[in-house]
């Protein structure tokens, strides 16, 4: 019986012979990901994942207000998980850094990332080569997540944690957008178009993205949640 019986008699051979050795070998790197990235994160306590650009400079007000929301979450109690790297990210993790809180930055090697930010505890510094596992570490760890101004990256990330909690793979936790000027639009959108017009989402999916202008209010949603309705802080996923 030909090697390569059961396969696709169509695709090149070459095709077989790189693709499956290639997929022996990424199991054990997605493995060796899994494992660092629990080993750090489960030594780390509460903590809100804060998401935006990577290309927002210190001097615009969105870098300032995620700064500021950063030393926030350390005073109510958090710690606070980017992706590591510039712009937004940067503004998130030197809040933490200013109070000297928990200040966890999950890297990946992208153009506009190419090293960690300097204010990343430095036992807190995961670099990951795959996404997935990287929107794990994310997504397992937050208690809440907030997603400032940001590009297609963002985007990737608030709708995977939106569809987790539509689907409730994830526990329902607050996923709150900061910025009015930059998210009204989009959210008009999902009311009118994906809510309203096409019903691809149910009416009550619209609580799910609030959006805020302030640090206080980010904490105020984030206070109103645990406080009120009695929700405990644990992991999300269940892995």
């Amino acid at each position: 019986m030909s090697e390569h019986a059961g396969l696709n008699r169509h695709a090149p051979r070459h095709w077989h012979q790189n693709f499956t050795g290639e997929n022996s070998w990424t199991m054990f790197k997605v493995i060796s990901e899994f494992v660092e990235g629990y080993e750090v994160m489960n030594r780390v306590g509460p903590c809100v994942s804060i998401f935006g650009s990577a290309r927002t400079k210190p001097d615009h007000k969105y870098y300032q207000l995620a700064t500021e929301i950063g030393q926030l979450l350390v005073r109510e109690g958090y710690g606070v998980i980017t992706g590591g790297g510039p712009g937004i990210m940067e503004a998130g993790n030197r809040g933490a850094h200013l109070e000297k809180g928990a200040s966890i930055g999950l890297n990946i090697d992208l153009p506009f990332e190419t090293s960690s930010n300097p204010y990343v505890d430095l036992d807190k510094n995961i670099d990951f080569r795959y996404f997935f596992v990287r929107k794990v570490m994310f997504v397992k760890y937050a208690q809440a997540f907030v997603c400032c101004p940001g590009g297609f990256g963002t985007m990737d990330e608030l709708f995977e944690v939106l569809t987790l909690i539509q689907t409730r793979k994830i526990n329902k936790v607050p996923v709150i957008l900061v910025g009015t000027e930059y998210w009204s639009g989009l959210r008009d959108w999902i009311f009118e178009t994906m809510s309203e017009k096409e019903a691809t989402i149910s009416p009550q999916d619209m609580d799910l993205i609030p959006i805020v202008d302030t640090a206080d209010a980010v904490l105020e949603i984030i206070r109103d949640f645990y406080d009120r309705q009695g929700h405990t802080l644990s992991p999300n996923f269940k892995l």
